[in-house]
C-alpha cells in the first residue's frame, strides 16, 4: 500500500487569513509567507483596487495559498 507525504508550509493558515483581513490591501500576508514581490505590487496598487484582496481571502480560506517555495501553508 503507497505512503503519501504532503509537503507543508511551516506557515499558518490562520495567521495569513488575519493579516489579510487587516492589511490584506497593503499586501502583509504576501509578505508574511515571504512572497516579497508580490507583496510590495499589492501595495501599490492596493491589492489591485481591492478585487485582489477578496480573491486571496477565499483562495487562503480554500486552503490554496502557498508559500514562496510553492507550498501549501499548515492548518
Amino acid at each position: 500500500m503507497p505512503q503519501y507525504v504532503t509537503v507543508t508550509s511551516d506557515k499558518s493558515k490562520k495567521k495569513a487569513f488575519w493579516l489579510c483581513v487587516f492589511g490584506g490591501i497593503f499586501g502583509l500576508h504576501f509578505f508574511y509567507v515571504g512572497r516579497r514581490f508580490r507583496g510590495w505590487l499589492a501595495m501599490f496598487t492596493l491589492n489591485f483596487m481591492f478585487l485582489g484582496w477578496a480573491h486571496d481571502l477565499v483562495t487562503i480560506s480554500r486552503g490554496r495559498f502557498k508559500d514562496q517555495y510553492g507550498e501549501f501553508l499548515k492548518v
